[in-house]
């Protein structure tokens, strides 16, 4: 076993549904990459839209059978979280499967008047307004809700975060409420810096929203930030938040939905890692089972799936520019990029992406380092910062083409921490960004949403030209 394809043929369940090979070269979701790269060069950030919509309904179905299965009261409603992805292709592919969208800013109110206006998301749409608010944020929520967006929902960060809804809000006002976990015990604070103590919960609803008539209290929250995750962590935080959940619908009748967050995690593996079916089952049977001990309601379920959502529909395509040897046993391949301004996740959380050659399948392959182009020196990806060793098929100078490789699932957050279309270390410049789709005969289109940033663009960001 020395070709690369062997590798990983013999190593993973390959192929996938998702990744194919064909004539030796790579295929994603059935497409031709080198054709792309061919076409556009490298480095090449990609979005291919059908995999969000696949996604959605791929949830949806899950809670749909697990509430079949268990025979769960509640209903289910899937939230798009819109800070993992904000562009305007990746909203407008969401909201054609029938989801609610999650705010965390004031801009993102910006973001909803822009799609009210082309028709895309109407005034009974949810929009759950989540994170600590700023007044500016507490005024475009307000105006929201004054002006008749009857499903906005203000989620509660701090006791006092009502009093500006109270001087405000003229109309009718739906209000969540969110509760603040407990973090791992590994984490570096016993709370999360986010919510409302669950101490306060009963005094802030029964001191302030339960003689108020403009106020109902419809939804509690809670996220972790560890995701949804089989550990004794997460069971006992969700049960936890079901008890206080059932204490306060039986003083609440109005308390009718609980919004569980995000946290569904992606593949970062070829192969299978997540039993998406039973987590999903083991969550409804946890509520039911709470539920009927207190005697009360099972809820409607809100999730709000961001990475889950977008992470799956992304890739960043890179070719080798050299090789070095730097002792007698690393040998490290150059990327035309660098991990640190366009996949910034694996610099500050060590994450790990899908990573497959696209080209040189029946190469030998070598174990090597993955150098970026910053002068930092963490900017790398290899086996000691990742869970698995970095095999990549062998370069050779002879060779008539270069070396291609792709990261894939990297549509969450990677071009809004990096700071898209700005100035990145090193001035490293942006990549191209292609946006991939299918017509409904199922024809690949693949349109430009940015080109690669050039030095003008840099010099006037600078300051140095106008």
């Amino acid at each position: 076993m020395d070709k690369y394809h062997d590798l990983i043929s013999q190593t993973f369940d390959f192929p996938t549904a998702d990744f194919t090979v064909q004539n030796d070269e790579l295929q994603f979701h059935g497409i031709d990459l080198m054709a792309l790269v061919e076409k556009y060069g490298t480095p090449l950030r990609l979005t291919y839209l059908p995999k969000i919509s696949s996604q959605i309904q791929r949830a949806k179905k899950w809670f749909a059978d697990g509430i079949a299965a268990t025979g769960y009261q509640g209903t289910y409603s899937y939230a798009y979280c819109t800070k993992s992805s904000h562009f305007r292709f990746v909203l407008e592919e969401a909201l054609k499967n029938d989801v609610h969208l999650e705010t965390s800013s004031w801009f993102d109110i910006s973001i909803i008047r822009h799609l009210h206006a082309e028709g895309k998301v109407d005034k009974q749409h949810h929009i759950i307004c989540n994170g600590f608010k700023p007044d500016e944020y507490k005024h475009e929520i307000t105006a929201l809700i004054n002006e008749g967006f009857v499903n906005c929902i203000p989620i509660l960060d701090a006791p006092n975060e009502i009093d500006y809804y109270a001087q405000h809000v003229t109309e009718k006002c739906r209000i969540g409420m969110r509760l603040a976990s407990d973090e791992e015990p590994r984490f570096q604070f016993y709370t999360s810096r986010l919510g409302i103590r669950y101490a306060d919960a009963v005094p802030l609803y029964e001191q302030r929203l339960r003689d108020d008539p403009r106020f109902e209290l419809t939804m509690l929250h809670y996220f972790i930030s560890t995701g949804i995750k089989d550990t004794s962590y997460y069971w006992s935080e969700l049960s936890r938040f079901i008890h206080k959940y059932c204490e306060l619908r039986k003083i609440c009748p109005t308390l009718t939905t609980i919004d569980i967050g995000g946290g569904l995690p992606i593949q970062t593996s070829i192969q299978p890692e997540y039993d998406y079916p039973y987590m999903v089952a083991e969550i409804l049977r946890t509520v039911q089972r709470i539920c009927k001990e207190e005697g009360v309601p099972e809820p409607g379920i809100f999730t709000e799936f961001g990475i889950f959502t977008v992470g799956e529909s992304g890739a960043m395509i890179y070719s080798i520019l050299d090789e070095k040897l730097q002792n007698d046993k690393e040998l490290w391949y150059m990327i035309d990029g660098s991990f640190i301004t366009n996949l910034p996740d694996t610099w500050a959380l060590n994450q790990r992406f899908i990573l497959l050659a696209l080209n040189g399948w029946q190469k030998q392959y070598k174990r090597i380092q993955l150098g970026g182009l910053t002068c930092d020196s963490q900017d790398y990806y290899n086996a000691e910062q990742h869970l698995y060793q970095v095999f990549l098929p062998e370069r050779k100078p002879t060779d008539a083409e270069p070396l291609y490789i792709g990261f894939f699932h990297t549509g969450a957050y990677q071009e809004s921490l990096s700071g898209y279309g700005g100035i990145k270390h090193c001035l490293i410049p942006a990549p191209q960004h292609i946006i991939l789709d299918r017509g409904p005969d199922g024809v690949l289109t693949d349109t430009i949403f940015a080109p690669k940033q050039e030095a003008a663009s840099m010099m006037r960001i600078l300051g140095y030209t106008s």
